[in-house]
């Protein structure tokens, strides 16, 4: 069993929402991303999202574009990913790590392959852009032989015909996008946010994260009043992007312990 499910358990007894921030690997620089994630722990998360660096992230907008490309250059790759999650278990066994990114860098070492490696290396669970829930059911089996939990994304645009098939195969929590477009958009809807997610219910137990549009504590409390858990990016990712050299960590926690706040005060 991977770590998101009694991590949501836990949150839902107390009767509190998940925060999961997204970082993109490898920025600003390959030695900062371990550190940003005990910054990230430190400031009230819940679960971290860690992006995999591609060269073409067609679901992302500038922002982490620009993080992947700066995380190229870095010499920041798949493996090197890995090995980011493993140094973080030395000291941290208990807080989830999801990998968001593309099917090709994984698809190149190999789908079991990659699942023996994450699990080696405390991944506990993947969204794969780029892989519809159509080719999905062998991946997802291999994942979840290895207590990795398979992630897929849900839009605006989904059909209810689709969400059963996401339902069918996907694990740990189902990502909903909140809007058409990109990650770093704006016009969040809160109440079509809360339609779409009652239609997800309907079809699927597992709990709902939101992301795509939430940029401060009072758009993350709006999301958290209607979902299990709250997601961030692109805010943060431009934190580290903007911060000057070395003061990166300080940005992202300061940020972070707002959106924590804004995410508690749903739930009283």
């Amino acid at each position: 069993m991977s770590r998101i499910g009694p991590t949501f358990a836990a949150l839902k007894a107390q009767n509190r929402k998940a925060l999961i921030p997204f970082i993109t690997a490898g920025i600003p620089g390959k030695g900062m991303t371990v550190p940003l994630m005990h910054a990230l722990v430190e400031a009230g998360v819940d679960i971290i999202e860690l992006g995999v660096p591609f060269s073409d992230p067609m679901a992302d907008g500038p922002v982490i574009q620009r993080a992947s490309e700066r995380a190229l250059a870095n010499k920041v790759g798949l493996r090197d990913v890995l090995a980011m999650v493993a140094e973080f278990r030395k000291v941290n066994t208990t807080t989830p790590v999801v990998l968001m990114g593309y099917a090709n860098p994984v698809e190149r070492m190999g789908y079991e392959n990659f699942a023996q490696a994450a699990q080696a290396a405390g991944v506990d669970g993947v969204l794969t852009v780029d892989i519809p829930p159509e080719e999905a059911a062998g991946i997802a089996q291999a994942f979840k032989a290895h207590d990795i939990d398979p992630i897929f994304l849900l839009s605006p645009t989904t059909p209810e015909s689709r969400i059963e098939q996401v339902a069918a195969v996907a694990g740990g929590f189902i990502y909903y996008v909140s809007l058409k477009g990109v990650t770093g958009s704006a016009n969040l809807d809160i109440d079509e946010v809360a339609r779409k997610i009652a239609l997800v219910r309907k079809h699927c137990s597992l709990p709902v994260g939101v992301g795509f549009g939430i940029r401060d504590a009072d758009s993350a409390c709006a999301v958290a009043r209607v979902a299990d858990a709250v997601v961030v990016g692109s805010r943060i990712v431009g934190e580290i992007e903007a911060a000057p050299d070395g003061g990166c960590v300080d940005r992202v926690k300061y940020l972070v312990a707002e959106l924590r706040r804004g995410v508690d005060a749903a739930s009283k």
